[in-house]
């Protein structure tokens, strides 16, 4: 096997600064430049639906970031759909969340879906990340992942059309709404 250079996050927004990147959707994961899908309509209501219920149920403690970066290492900067924070008063002007201020992170995964479950799932679970949903398009359904370990995640839970997710922080998600049922 050939040696890799993996580009560490310094090195990604150095490459940025010079447009490197111009006109193109990447994110650097395990220090590999990785493009990104195009984000059609159906992906893009399901986060607009999303952030919509999370700010209306959330308390001050909590901001709900959308597609912008997390510093998960030296080596990967994901940017996944949804990040639900810890309350800080720079609202991450300074720096990047990073895996403690992290408290979920939401991929909505059509085409990315592959990319989502393999790559960037492992990832999420070796940094702590507490809970991770994968809201999964083409089966219509929400996969939810708790329970980090360096292997993956210990529990998934599946949500399809038609069922209710309830948990005192969130309220009552109807998988209806959040597919586009009603």
């Amino acid at each position: 096997m050939l040696p890799i250079h993996r580009f560490s996050i310094d090195d990604y927004h150095q490459m940025g600064e010079a447009d490197l990147f111009e006109g193109k959707r990447v994110e650097l994961l395990e220090g590999q430049i990785i493009d990104m899908s195009p984000i059609k309509p159906k992906h893009a209501g399901a986060v607009a639906f999303l952030i919509h219920h999370l700010s209306r149920q959330l308390s001050d403690d909590y901001i709900v970031n959308a597609q912008n970066p997390i510093a998960l290492s030296d080596h990967s900067e994901p940017e996944p759909d949804i990040s639900v924070l810890r309350y800080r008063a720079d609202f991450y002007q300074r720096s990047h969340p990073q895996p403690e201020d992290i408290h979920l992170l939401i991929e909505v995964a059509d085409t990315s879906l592959d990319k989502d479950q393999k790559v960037k799932l492992p990832l999420y679970a070796a940094a702590g990340i507490p809970e991770v949903w994968i809201v999964n398009l083409p089966e219509q359904q929400l996969e939810q992942y708790t329970e980090p370990a360096s292997e993956g995640y210990r529990s998934i839970r599946i949500y399809r059309a038609g069922d209710r997710m309830e948990q005192d922080w969130i309220g009552v998600l109807e998988m209806g709404r959040l597919f586009g049922a009603s």
